[in-house]
């Protein structure tokens, strides 16, 4: 595996690819590898010659007294565990790298960004949007992969890969998880070991909402309250959790079919997200 710090230094390697016709697949995380993004790295080598993975804690897309500074950086075991992947290339930018000084534009997926994690997080889904555009310029990628666990944020980047025209395949691949359910993050580290067994229930209330939305008893406003009532009882601190239409994130009506059901809550000091996504 290469390793590369530099704009200039990562197309000097990727242009004879592109002159070879061969197709690149690409990865971006912020790092704190887990089995989730392996199983990225594994699915990207099913899709193209060259797979491209980038490690880039972005600032832009932390808020005030978000934890910045305090993101679990282990660039080290991260390196090793790509290279045991098999991963052809890592991009490891500085920020200084990545953004200039006096950078003036930001990308923004209107209305989509304002709802669930984006009206908890304000000006979260800006900081992805836009570093995901230039991650996107910087690479230039046939593929990308992304995790449905951030269904939003998938929602979010393929929305702006359509508007914008840009020339990628986006592929979500499946949430990885515990053995016990809960969905695998870096953010789960903060987790005390009592929290850790309140945890699953998080994904516990989305299946057991997903089993009464499939049974039909219940409104979806029910469903919904009767999940934040467990949430709450179980220790957690509700965000949101609603029952929305897989295509645009809205809330769902009784006619619509494909559904995704989208939870957030804090434990702790930790923000968890989960989601269940299917058909009826």
């Amino acid at each position: 595996m290469q390793t590369v710090n530099t704009v200039s230094d990562l197309r000097a390697i990727i242009t004879p690819w592109r002159l070879a016709n061969e197709s690149v697949a690409f990865v971006p995380t912020m790092g704190n590898l887990h089995s989730g993004h392996l199983q990225l790295v594994n699915e990207a080598k099913k899709t193209a010659d060259h797979v491209v993975v980038s490690i880039f804690v972005n600032p832009t897309q932390f808020g005030a007294g978000e934890d910045f500074e305090t993101y679990p950086r282990t660039e080290h075991e991260d390196r090793e565990k790509l290279e045991d992947a098999d991963t052809d290339l890592l991009f490891l930018p500085a920020v200084a790298e990545v953004y200039s000084q006096d950078a003036k534009t930001t990308v923004t997926v209107t209305g989509l960004s304002d709802l669930y994690c984006g009206a908890s997080r304000p000006g979260h889904f800006s900081g992805v949007a836009t570093i995901v555009c230039k991650l996107f310029n910087i690479v230039q990628p046939d593929i990308a992969l992304f995790g449905l666990k951030d269904f939003q944020q998938l929602a979010i980047i393929r929305t702006m890969v359509r508007d914008l025209n840009i020339p990628v395949e986006i592929i979500g691949i499946d949430t990885v998880r515990e053995s016990n359910g809960l969905a695998m993050s870096s953010r789960n580290g903060y987790l005390t070991d009592d929290e850790k067994k309140i945890a699953p229930r998080l994904y516990r209330s989305l299946c057991a909402a997903q089993d009464a939305v499939l049974a039909g008893r219940h409104t979806f406003p029910d469903i919904e309250q009767q999940a934040l009532q467990f949430l709450q009882e179980a220790g957690f601190r509700p965000d949101y959790f609603f029952v929305c239409r897989s295509s645009d994130l809205q809330k769902a009506t009784g006619e619509d079919v494909d559904l995704v059901i989208l939870a957030a809550a804090k434990l702790g000091k930790t923000r968890l997200i989960d989601n269940v996504h299917f058909s009826r």
